[in-house]
Formats: C-alpha cells, structure tokens, sequence
C-alpha cells in the first residue's frame, strides 16, 4: 500500500512540473536553463514512477 501512495505522491509531482513547464514557457523573459532543469526534473520523476509501476505489477 506505501508504493500506491508514493506513486501517486510523484504522480502529482509530475504534474505540477508539467504545469509549471507550461507556464515558464508561456513567458518570454523565462531562461532556457531554467526550463531545461525543469524538464529534466519531470524526466526523473517519470521514471521514478515507471519503475514503482514495474514493482506494483509484479506483486
């Protein structure tokens, strides 16, 4: 039951990150850098949660 909350946990995360990248491209004063950062953060977070996905089939 912890891996279901925690997957949802990241799944949230993940999404306030999409919504977050969203916005920062949204302004044209945004840095690139900035942005990349963020992306390479909702990257992680995907596969963080492909991985508890993996372990939540297998039991």
């Amino acid at each position: 039951m912890a891996i279901e909350i925690h997957l949802a946990t990241l799944e949230k995360k993940h999404g306030a990150l999409e919504r977050e990248i969203d916005e920062a491209m949204a302004c044209p004063a945004m840095d690139n850098l900035h942005i990349a950062g963020l992306k390479r953060k909702k990257l992680l977070l995907k596969d963080q949660i492909e991985k508890l996905k993996t372990q939540v089939t297998r039991h």
